[in-house]
């Protein structure tokens, strides 16, 4: 192959593989508008910044209107009916400190939104892997049929010019046998695996899902101290438990300042009816009354209950803190184990491309010296059988390597 040539495959196969990337990405952002499980966390976030009005208005004005039965004389006449008009004030940064509450729990919310996007992104990721995987594994089998169907026209011809065994038909009828059956196990799980992938970006169970030929090789673009550090300070799980902590820190805030007194302010409003009485002055005479201003303060004697809201809070962030440590030397160890599985795919890649070669060349000579004399037909069977258990064992290390990267970015929240 001359440079020209080569050049103009490796383009190829780059655009190849950017295409396949680009379909993946069509198919995130499908999940991303359709799926409804995430749909239904976006709403919770929503309902929840709905919370930040409520508690952060103050109490509706109290209007009251009372009739006087036995109308009570004053100076200037009887007093008919009465309007009375109250406004209660909480105490100084109550309001903005229950607003916070409701702010760092929206927040917290949105990171429980945050979190089901990134590992419904993997969950569409790692199907699509496992779609590739199988994918390659029917079309290894459907080559492996082929070549044994070969096999077995070469060994028909060998039989009947006396050159080899009968035997060696049934071999290979058996090990045809043993293709078909793996062949529609694969068939099954690819239905099973493609309508789970539908599901997830809720679109019809029969959708096609494109495929690509091959799989990109992308390493993991960060040390393994940069994912420590990040998923230590970026993760959804672990975010949205700094978001509670600062809810709690705030209810703290707001338990101590609603034990604090509130005031009310207010205006009366009163109706006076005109008098007989001669000797009033006539000009004020049936004048209504009007009183203000009226202040009043709530006293909170009480204290227990304030006391026990105080304390549940900060009991509380004591348990957000043991929940957060928790989380995260869960999501460590994980992070371990999804590493060694990273670096393990890596080294299985390297692994099986040496195995396939060393697999093609032994064939390769045993396939010689059987059309020679006829020898060696089982143990060109039995490497045959090698040769595509390395190939599929290859195509899964491509697929659990990707996997894997996907798995560490959820973990690292991106």
């Amino acid at each position: 192959m001359n440079i020209k040539n080569l050049i103009s495959a490796i383009v190829f196969l780059i655009s190849g593989v950017l295409s396949a990337q680009e379909e993946l990405t069509s198919y995130l952002e499908t999940a991303a508008n359709n799926n409804p499980g995430l749909k239904a966390r976006f709403s919770e976030y929503m309902a929840s910044l709905e919370l930040v009005p409520q508690v952060g208005t103050l109490p509706d004005p109290q209007l009251a209107f009372g009739y006087f039965i036995q109308p009570v004389e004053t100076r200037n006449g009887p007093q008919r009916f009465r309007i009375s008009l109250t406004q209660m004030f909480p105490w100084f940064g109550t309001l903005n400190a229950r607003e916070d509450v409701a702010v760092s729990k929206a927040k917290a919310k949105y990171e429980s939104f945050e979190d089901f996007k990134s590992n419904l992104f993997f969950e569409v990721k790692a199907t699509y892997y496992d779609l590739y995987f199988i994918k390659k594994g029917i079309d290894i089998t459907l080559e492996n049929i082929r070549i044994l169907n070969s096999f077995k026209n070469l060994a028909l011809i060998k039989i009947e010019s006396g050159k080899a065994s009968g035997v060696d038909e049934l071999r290979i009828e058996m090990e045809l046998a043993d293709m078909e059956n793996e062949l529609a196990l694969l068939n099954d799980k690819w239905s099973v695996a493609t309508v789970k992938f539908n599901n997830l970006l809720h679109v019809e169970d029969k959708s096609q899902v494109v495929i690509p030929d091959s799989l990109w090789l992308d390493d993991l673009p960060y040390s393994r101290q940069q994912v420590l550090d990040s998923l230590r300070t970026n993760n959804h799980q672990v975010v949205k438990f700094d978001h509670l902590l600062e809810s709690y820190r705030e209810s703290e805030r707001a338990a101590r300042k609603a034990g604090l007194p509130s005031m009310s302010i207010g205006i009366d409003y009163i109706a006076i009816g005109k008098t007989d009485n001669t000797m009033i002055d006539q000009g004020d005479n049936g004048r209504d009354a009007i009183l203000f201003p009226k202040i009043g303060i709530t006293i909170p004697l009480y204290r227990k209950k304030y006391t026990a809201m105080v304390n549940e809070a900060i009991h509380m962030q004591d348990a957000t803190l043991g929940n957060k440590e928790e989380k995260v030397n869960s999501l460590e160890v994980l992070f371990e184990r999804t590493y060694y599985e990273y670096i393990d795919g890596q080294r299985r890649i390297n692994l099986y491309n040496k195995q396939k070669v060393y697999a093609q060349k032994a064939i390769s000579i045993l396939e010689t010296e059987y059309a020679t004399n006829g020898k060696n037909f089982e143990e060109i069977l039995r490497m045959e059988k090698r040769l595509l258990s390395y190939s599929l064992e290859l195509e899964k290390a491509y697929s659990d390597k990707q996997a894997s990267i996907a798995f560490i970015k959820y973990l690292m929240g991106e």
